[in-house]
């Protein structure tokens, strides 16, 4: 059933406690964190995701508790957002295609707009507060390091595809400040940089860690785009889902935008050698160097992306708890537990 038309009481601060949440793309891997931090704080939770990326493994352990709602449905379908979210406290929407340099760029564009436009429309409706999961893809070449909030975009040229889904992020944000500033909607837009951790994907959608750990305990080759010397930083995901859930209630964080990271630094090809560490392989780590040429022309790759989480910390009360190591040993010790039945893992 879909939840009672009752509204909440509103303080003039924010929201009373327990507050109702709408996490649109909830089953996928930061949403079921997500989804898990705020049944643990006693938040009523309403999940809606098509499953596409998400999976219902994912929530399982949450269906039939009290407070807890979840219905395979498409974001796109806006009637049937309405309908199944009568009210809101908040809107939590994770949901977004994310890899053009494999797929198309046009659903990149167009799903990941329609969908926002759907959910601002929803939270405005519903006079919730609007969170607008963004990503750190948005500040691309920038060479002002570490990355602050306020400082200047900038992206690579058009016939790259490769800036289709920063373009859309991009697109987003305006979008929900527009609507801030039209029609006073409340929101916080979070730019999340590398989630990794247990349910991440293991395909390229995931990002290089979760690639890296299943060549390494299959025997498979390694391939590092370019030369592995460029540097990111990880975060874990319940570090994230936890900053995400604090976004939600802290009056401080309205209007505006903050960096959700970690940032420890570390080179592609140090990543793999320390997830091949890390994981008592015994076989030799093989890797392969693929030249950035062999995806589509013109592509681009930032050589360095660091956060500067001084208004995460600020605003939010929070900052990273898990190291790289610690965040890598559980990704570790979850994929053994999930995914080595289907096969003999080379280890000790």
């Amino acid at each position: 059933m879909p939840w009672s038309n009752k509204r909440r009481r509103q303080t003039s601060e924010h929201y009373t406690f327990p507050v109702k949440v709408v996490v649109l793309g909830g089953a996928g891997f930061i949403g079921s964190h997500l989804v898990d931090v705020l049944v643990e704080a006693g938040h009523e939770v309403l999940v809606i995701d098509n499953l596409s990326k998400g999976r219902l493994e994912n929530i399982a352990h949450h269906i039939g508790k009290k407070g807890f709602a979840f219905y395979r449905e498409d974001v796109l379908e806006a009637r049937r957002l309405f309908e199944l979210a009568p009210e809101a406290g908040a809107v939590v929407h994770l949901v977004a295609h994310k890899i053009p340099r494999y797929e198309s760029a046009l659903k990149t564009l167009t799903l990941n707009t329609q969908a926002t436009v759907n959910a601002l429309e929803l939270a405005r409706e519903r006079g919730a507060r609007f969170i607008l999961a963004s990503t750190s893809d948005v500040y691309g070449k920038s060479p002002d390091q570490p990355f602050r909030e306020e400082g200047d975009l900038l992206l690579g040229p058009s016939v790259s595809r490769r800036w289709a889904y920063a373009v859309s992020k991009i697109y987003d944000e305006h979008l929900t400040i527009a609507y801030g500033d039209e029609f006073g909607l409340d929101y916080v837009i979070l730019r999340y940089f590398g989630t990794y951790g247990p349910r991440q994907y293991l395909d390229w959608w995931g990002g290089p860690q979760g690639v890296f750990l299943d060549a390494i305990f299959r025997g498979r080759e390694i391939e590092i785009h370019g030369d592995g010397k460029q540097t990111r930083c990880f975060t874990y995901v319940v570090d994230a889902a936890r900053a995400t859930a604090r976004a939600i209630t802290a009056p401080e964080a309205r209007g505006q935008i903050i960096n959700i990271g970690n940032p420890e630094e570390i080179s592609i090809l140090d990543l793999a050698r320390l997830i091949h560490k890390l994981s008592g392989v015994k076989e030799e780590l093989k890797i392969r160097f693929v030249p950035y040429s062999s995806f589509t022309k013109n592509y681009e790759d930032p050589r360095r992306r660091v956060p500067d989480i001084s208004k995460m910390k600020a605003l939010l009360g929070y900052e990273p708890e898990v190291s790289l190591v610690e965040g890598l040993e559980r990704t570790i010790a979850w994929y053994r537990k999930e995914h080595l039945a289907s096969f003999r893992p080379r280890t000790l």
